[in-house]
């Protein structure tokens, strides 16, 4: 990709979100019931080729298990309020009726309640007991701490999850997280992110990650860019991520890391676009934010919004749309990409042609910019 002069001795690269794409059809389509959009990572399928986003607005433990029992993996954020607070459901009322000029000092105020460890014990035991797939997330801070409790309590998939993980955190105050060792002593798949770039992704694949997470997600919820000048055009980031899983895939005799586009994912086509650009699966928040079910209560905030020192994130009212399995699997009353979004990836996927995600990688996209 050719480099864009900015002025003497500065260059910029060109690079693409979802909206600047479009994917073409072949020749050939297919009925959509023909389509498959199962997802396996390690030992572990699903029917869905998707995570929810470890953000106390989308997962609860009652919606992990839903989105478990529908063909997805709900990961808890067990840092969040599920794990501080008994009464967590009391604090996310109190959080629904904030007003704007309040909302981010209050909850800065609630968050810093310490994080419990037999909390941690008791809500992986309550997603386990309802036999679905149990997935826990953590930010690299915490992780060396906490993982211990989390690890004993019995999770299957264990996220590490920051607005950027690298597998080179340098720090003269604290011994950073050692990732590389950390993952080998661990007998469960760890996913790591975000990143944006090849090299950032090879560090990680390197570093043992069953799979990495691309972007920084909490698109819709996210003020990053304004707070850090940080962005990630999501197209251009998958497409450059998937080629260092296959140069990785090369490098390692055939060892296959999983690429998970995770942000401005907020409809349909985006997850379609996603994964042609070579995603083999999404995490979403903001979409599952606007079922009735979400313990957000139509509105939706990421970790990122109640950092005591700097927030960079908004709490955002996203309403509701319709029930959980409705915005996952359908049937859709609206027209705007927001119900029924694995039944648009099917019918996306037969549209060109194509019989499963792996295929789907490969279909033809061009820019579409306005």
């Amino acid at each position: 990709m050719s480099d864009i002069e900015l002025g003497p001795g500065k260059r910029a690269r060109a690079a693409y979100s979802f909206d600047d794409i479009a994917i073409v059809p072949s020749r050939r389509t297919r009925d959509p019931e023909e389509v498959s959009i199962t997802w396996q990572i390690d030992a572990y399928k699903f029917d869905l080729p998707f995570m929810a986003a470890p953000m106390d607005s989308v997962v609860s433990p009652l919606t992990a298990i839903e989105i478990g029992k529908a063909g997805g993996v709900g990961v808890l954020n067990l840092e969040g309020i599920w794990t501080r607070y008994e009464d967590a459901e009391n604090q996310l009322v109190q959080m629904s009726k904030l007003t704007e000029d309040k909302a981010i000092k209050k909850m800065q105020e609630i968050y810093s309640a310490p994080i419990q460890p037999t909390l941690i014990k008791e809500r992986i035991a309550q997603i386990r007991a309802a036999g679905v797939v149990v997935a826990g997330a953590l930010s690299p801070q915490r992780t060396a701490q906490f993982h211990k409790a989390v690890l004993d309590a019995g999770v299957d998939i264990f996220v590490i999850r920051g607005t950027t993980v690298s597998a080179e955190h340098v720090s003269d105050k604290v011994a950073p997280l050692n990732l590389k060792k950390f993952i080998y002593e661990l007998d469960v798949p760890v996913i790591v992110g975000g990143c944006a770039t090849a090299q950032g992704a090879l560090h990680l694949m390197r570093s043992g990650a069953a799979g990495v997470l691309v972007g920084f997600g909490g698109g819709s919820a996210h003020t990053t860019k304004k707070v850090l000048g940080i962005s990630v055009p999501m197209a251009s980031a998958v497409a450059e991520v998937a080629s260092a899983r296959r140069d990785y895939l090369e490098e390692s005799g055939g060892r296959y890391v999983h690429v998970i586009a995770d942000g401005s994912v907020g409809s349909s086509g985006e997850i379609a676009k996603a994964i042609a650009c070579g995603a083999d699966a999404v995490m979403m928040g903001s979409p599952l934010a606007k079922a009735v079910e979400s313990p957000g209560k139509g509105w939706h905030w990421g970790s990122e919004a109640h950092h005591l020192e700097l927030p960079r994130g908004d709490r955002v009212q996203v309403g509701t749309v319709g029930s959980l399995a409705e915005i996952l699997v359908g049937p859709s009353h609206l027209a705007d990409g927001s119900m029924n979004l694995f039944g648009a990836l099917r019918r996306a996927m037969a549209t060109s042609g194509y019989s499963d995600l792996k295929e789907f990688q490969r279909v033809e996209v061009v820019i579409d910019r306005v």
